[in-house]
């Protein structure tokens, strides 16, 4: 099974190929190029600010780490339409755990009204949160995929500093 290259989401129909990369969509497809950007983070700032991200305070309720990637999944449905989701999220394990519960009281109450994918996912969702609530990831280092996501904030910050000084504004040029 694919899985996307900038999310890490699996991939089961369609998406979007470029070149080597794959992607779940259009929006992973867009923040794809920062993988470019983000292949070129010397590994000692990487490292830092992974660790930094990891023992840091949790950036949904504010609480101690240590803070990682947690991902909840999700299904809804309604008569021939399904859709289901998995969504990481950078968070404490209590704040991941509250994901995940809810996500398994709303893929419970909307998940089973499609025809047939309703019925078949929506119980995969429910387990996989269930089993997630007791799982994820070690406490005791960050995960890759803290890794992954670090990198491509440092990226995004990158870029965002990138455009900012090539602006016309920015360098002092003004418009008439």
């Amino acid at each position: 099974m694919a899985k996307c290259d900038y999310c890490g989401t699996s991939i089961l129909f369609g998406g979007v190929k470029d070149g080597d990369l794959r992607f779940c969509n259009d929006q992973c497809h867009a923040g794809g190029q920062l993988l470019a950007i983000a292949q070129q983070i010397p590994p000692d700032l990487l490292e830092e600010t992974v660790r930094e991200t990891h023992q840091g305070n949790c950036p949904k309720c504010r609480g101690r780490g240590p803070v990682d990637v947690h991902t909840s999944h999700r299904v809804w449905s309604a008569l021939l339409l399904t859709n289901w989701s998995s969504r990481p999220q950078v968070c404490c394990r209590s704040c991941g755990v509250k994901s995940k519960l809810g996500d398994m009281v709303f893929s419970g109450v909307l998940g089973w009204w499609g025809f047939p994918w309703g019925i078949i996912v929506t119980p995969v969702q429910i387990i996989r949160n269930f089993f997630g609530m007791f799982g994820g990831p070690d406490p005791a280092r960050p995960s890759k995929e803290l890794e992954h996501f670090v990198r491509l904030m440092i990226a995004e910050n990158a870029a965002r500093q990138a455009a900012v000084t090539q602006s016309p504004t920015a360098s002092g040029e003004t418009s008439e």
